[in-house]
């Protein structure tokens, strides 16, 4: 049995988190990038290729979800965890969106 997790989420975008990606699966594991990538070109050199990394992904279906569990994380139902870390108003969101590329936030809840 080889070191390592079976199964990896990178749900970060950055270069050095897929990067961490493959440091932490194991050989013949699965790393499967969620949401929207920040850059083109993923680093799979040839030592990532020989550990027999499955690399798969795609965009996070959020929409399907947001009408079920929106209130429920507005009412305090459900806690997102440490994910959101700047609140802003529908007139706070292109700030909100300067703070993330800032890397000044995490992620940014937006309340109507």
């Amino acid at each position: 049995m080889s070191d390592g997790t079976d199964a990896v989420l990178e749900c970060v975008g950055l270069e050095a988190a897929i990067e961490t990606a493959f440091g932490v699966v194991r050989d013949g594991g699965v790393v499967s990038r969620v949401g929207a990538p920040q850059y083109a070109k993923v680093p799979m050199d040839f030592g990532v290729f020989m550990r027999n990394i499955t690399l798969t992904g795609g965009v996070a279906p959020a929409r399907a979800y947001i009408d079920e569990l929106l209130p429920d994380v507005l009412d305090g139902a459900i806690g997102p965890g440490r994910v959101f870390d700047r609140t802003v108003g529908l007139d706070g969101v292109p700030e909100g969106y300067r703070a993330m590329a800032a890397r000044e936030a995490l992620k940014v809840l937006i309340r109507p």
